[in-house]
């Protein structure tokens, strides 16, 4: 939006603003309260630096103090944030303050260029003093130095783009990061042609459910294949995800507004929400390079890409206590939601180290497909003894996904509050075996759950902080061989070591076989 309260800066001259003074003295971006390097703001007005709302909130607190200073800096991405308008600017001063600030944020974050016009400038000065024959070689034997030194800064620097925090966004893009890095789903989006809405193939019902999810040119599929498709070129170091944030506005008025969201509830919605635009608004320039059949799509054009990598199927077995008669319910699903088991859980909000078991992935699988008897609330309506009796419930796992996405649930609700289970859950990277989980039974699966049980860990988003309704979203994803953090505009090459020693609260499982069956849900 434009910020009318820019007005407060048009009178001074850039040269004098306190930040580019500020960053010419090249000083950590430290929070000046609480010393915290992470998520740095810095007053436009008088360029004290303060962290940001999901570690202390201090750059607010200096606001609440000098209601004045309402503009600050966000060091990462290089927006400018009003806390009066509670909103990002996009216009700037007449003397173009924020665009000198943004490029000189740019020229700090460049070491290369910076070492570079550095070594000119050690040059020049050489040569205005008359030693630089006399250093020549000298010279040349630092320059070859750095050289080399930068290109062992290349080898090590990440080859993946990250996505700019337009304002509590860190949800939406450790999400993105990870769908991403899960290459049967990227290279879907990022080999298809542009989407017209208006050019449907689909079901009657599909186009219909489409169309009336579809807000005038807003179309996710589309956004989401332009940002995957940037996200891969790795022309820049991060890339705004403006567009995609704003479609998401219109057709999810649930994420509307900066506030914190949970990752989990966005990725629910995004893949649902793309699972129907794909119903009705498949391409008809979609073919084959092979005489096989697309397993993207289903005769009954019911499957699509999104079911067909994330959907799986379970069945709930429910049993009369009286009658022992049995009921079986098949329901499909793209992710497992799974309580972390009480004995993991023990202690003041779950993070009490001294009273808290180690528990492991498995646990909490074993937890979600253990016999269980239902509450006297729960009461089962007996379609044989005509009357509501006790029962027991389990689920079995019917059909395996080609992706399995496990979501821990973190987040429970003691009275009138919220509150965040901060426990370790041990989760192995590689060689996830779900034999345990499945229906066993061939005739009771008719071969649905045949294929490989083992899964690789591709991705782990998780979430800092004890707050429920604040903290951050980061990520780790495998690209091109090799695990990377994703930190919103930041992304940073580590090893599968600090992967697994993450606090996990989604994890996405790729099968090592993949089954390419159609899949409809």
């Amino acid at each position: 939006m434009e910020c009318p309260h820019l007005c407060q800066l048009n009178g001074a001259k850039v040269a004098n603003n306190p930040v580019l003074k500020w960053l010419t003295a090249s000083p950590d971006f430290e929070c000046s309260v609480c010393k915290s390097k992470k998520s740095s703001w810095i007053c436009v007005h008088c360029g004290q630096v303060g962290c940001g709302r999901y570690v202390s909130g201090h750059a607010k607190q200096h606001f609440e103090q000098m209601a004045a200073h309402s503009l600050c800096f966000d060091s990462d991405s290089f927006a400018v944030f009003c806390y009066l308008c509670d909103d990002f600017v996009v216009n700037d001063t007449r003397t173009r303050l924020l665009h000198h600030l943004r490029k000189k944020f740019q020229s700090r974050n460049d070491p290369e260029n910076c070492g570079h016009t550095q070594s000119q400038q050690n040059a020049q000065n050489m040569k205005s003093c008359g030693v630089a024959g006399k250093r020549k070689g000298s010279l040349e034997n630092q320059q070859q130095s750095s050289k080399k030194m930068k290109a062992k800064q290349r080898l090590s620097k990440a080859r993946a783009a990250g996505l700019r925090n337009l304002g509590n966004t860190c949800f939406m893009n450790a999400v993105l990061q990870s769908l991403s890095n899960i290459q049967q789903f990227s290279c879907y989006f990022k080999q298809l042609p542009a989407l017209d809405k208006h050019r449907w193939n689909g079901s009657r019902t599909a186009i219909a459910s489409a169309k009336r999810m579809t807000d005038g040119d807003a179309l996710l599929a589309e956004e989401l294949r332009k940002t995957m498709i940037s996200l891969w070129e790795g022309s820049k170091s991060a890339i705004s995800p403006e567009s995609l944030f704003s479609v998401i506005w219109k057709v999810v008025p649930r994420f509307r507004g900066y506030q914190q969201q949970d990752a989990h509830e966005f990725l629910r919605y995004m893949l649902d929400r793309l699972h129907t635009e794909l119903l009705g608004i498949v391409p008809n320039t979609i073919k084959r390079h092979n005489n096989t059949r697309n397993f993207l799509q289903s005769p009954t054009g019911k499957s699509t890409i999104v079911t067909s990598i994330f959907g799986g199927v379970l069945q709930n077995e429910v049993t009369c206590l009286v009658c022992r008669t049995e009921s079986k319910k098949h329901d499909p699903f793209l992710d497992l939601s799974l309580d972390i088991p009480q004995m993991c859980s023990n202690g003041k909000n779950g993070v009490t180290e001294e009273t808290v078991q180690s528990c492991h992935l498995s646990d909490c699988l074993s937890s979600f497909t253990e016999l269980e008897e239902l509450a006297e609330t729960e009461l089962y309506n007996c379609p044989n003894c005509k009357l509501k009796q006790r029962s027991t419930k389990r689920f079995w796992i019917r059909r395996l996904p080609n992706v399995l996405c496990l979501h821990l649930k973190r987040f429970r609700w003691n009275n009138f509050f919220r509150t965040k289970l901060d426990n370790y859950i041990e989760f192995p990277v590689k060689g996830l075996d779900m034999s345990s989980y499945v229906l066993s039974n061939m005739h009771e699966t008719r071969g649905n759950a045949c294929g490989s049980t083992l899964y690789d860990l591709a991705a782990v988003i998780v979430h800092h902080g004890n707050g429920a309704a604040s903290g951050h979203y980061t990520s780790y994803a495998t690209h091109e061989d090799s695990w990377h953090h994703f930190n919103d505009s930041s992304v940073t090459v580590c090893d599968e070591q600090t992967v697994s020693q993450s606090k996990a609260y989604i994890l996405f499982y790729i099968r090592r076989e993949l089954n390419l069956t159609p899949f409809t849900i």
